[in-house]
Formats: C-alpha cells, structure tokens, sequence
C-alpha cells in the first residue's frame, strides 16, 4: 500500500502564531520543525500500522518545516521550491494524509486561517469557497487518491467534515480567534495523529473522493491596503492542474 502525507505548518499542536514559528529567522523556527516533524512522524507510524509499504512525505509549507534529520526513516521526502502540482502524487497512491492544516481565510475561530497567503480573503473554484484543505483534496481527487484523514485546528477539522462526511479528523488544537488557541500537549497530539491516520487508510476504499467537475474557473479575491485596492483574479480551464498551476 502506498500513502502519501501532506504537511503543513500552522495547524500543528504547539504552532503560536507566524511570525516567532513561521519561517526561517524567527526564533522558535527550529521548534516549529521539530513540531510538525514529529506530527509527521505519528502519521507515518499509522501509515505502517494499516499495512502501508512505501509512504511519500510531502514538506508542503512554504519555507519548509521538515527536519530530514528527524524524519521516520520509513518515509521519503519530497521538499524544496519551486514546486507545483502534482507535487509527486499521481494515481498510484491509495491514499493522502493532510497533516498540520489550517483552516481556509475569513474562518470564525480558525487559528492562523488563511489561504495560501494571508493577503487572500476568498479562494472559490466554480463558486465553490475552498481553502488550502479543499485544493489539496481536490488534486488528489484529480488522480483519484482519497484523503482519508486531515490533522490540524478543529476548525480544519470541521472543513474537512463538510467537505467530505465521514473522513477522519484529528483536532490537536481549538482556536479562541485568529490569534489564539487551546492546544493538546503535543505526545497527545501525535497519539491522536497515529490513530486516526490508521484508521483513515484502513478505510481508504470506502471514504469518498471531493471533487468538483469540469470546466472549472477559479476567482481569488484580495484584501485591500490603505496603499492597495481589492484584487481579484480569475482564470479557467477544463484540466484541474492547470487551473491551480495559473496556466
């Protein structure tokens, strides 16, 4: 069996805000990798318990937060930029796991939601709302991988739900607002990861895929500046990929 494991940064239990986690320079930055590392780490164990052979580990933040070093030595990495869809999946791939996710921009409650940047304030596909969380289910839908479980804040969690019932879910914090959170001590955390992803893959063949059908358009609107108005861009195409590549 084959799994694929998607990693974020901001939905990881112990992940305060962006600017002392979020990137390279701030001053718990290596903690944060060590965090989301050991998440990983929890996601691949119950990617073993459920039988998996070959799991591919993707850093999909965009400063990297995987320490290799730290890594299961089960897994593989696929990190560095730049980089784009497919990201490495295709359809040989029997399931995804999303770990560390956030939920998407404009949230009540989602700690540290947003959507790619946090300059975008709706992201929809065929008037769809979606977030990083639905745009990676739907790339994988694409190949025809379920994602079976999807780790993060409990309103990710809740995003995932709506989008496809059913899924497994592992909320290792409950966000107050953007800016705060009740977090689970990050070993609860991981034993929640591990569980949950075990079961997620188990149940691989009998969880729906999220899709949505062709042609697609994609509208992302913008926050406004004092020194910048509203911006919104738009673009279509009838081929998935090429709609989130921009081309």
């Amino acid at each position: 069996m084959k799994v694929y494991i998607l990693s974020d940064l901001e939905g990881t239990a112990g992940i305060i805000n962006f600017d002392d986690y979020g990137e390279p320079g701030a001053r718990y930055y290596e903690l944060a990798k060590s965090l989301v590392t050991a998440e990983v780490n929890a996601a691949v164990e119950g990617a073993l318990d459920a039988g998996a052979d070959e799991i591919l580990v993707l850093d999909g933040h965009g400063h990297g937060a995987i320490n290799p070093l730290e890594l299961h030595p089960s897994a593989k990495l696929l990190a560095g930029r730049p980089m784009t869809y497919p990201f490495g999946l295709d359809a040989s791939f029997d399931a995804m796991v999303i770990v560390g996710q956030h939920s998407k921009a404009g949230t009540p409650g989602g700690h540290l939601a947003h959507t790619g940047s946090f300059d975008v304030k709706e992201y929809t596909i065929n008037g769809i709302s979606v977030g990083e969380l639905g745009v990676n289910m739907l790339f994988a839908g694409y190949f025809g991988v379920p994602t079976v479980m999807v780790s993060g804040d409990d309103a990710v969690c809740n995003e995932a739900l709506a989008l496809v019932p059913g899924i497994e879910v592992a909320a290792v914090k409950k966000g107050l607002n953007w800016g705060a959170a009740i977090h689970l001590h990050p070993h609860k955390a991981r034993e929640l990861i591990r569980e949950k992803a075990r079961l997620g893959i188990q149940r691989c063949r009998e969880l729906p895929i999220y899709k949505i059908n062709p042609p697609y358009e994609r509208r992302i609107e913008y926050y406004g500046t004092m020194d910048r108005p509203v911006r919104v861009s738009v673009n279509r195409s009838d081929d998935l990929l090429k709609l989130l590549r921009g081309e």
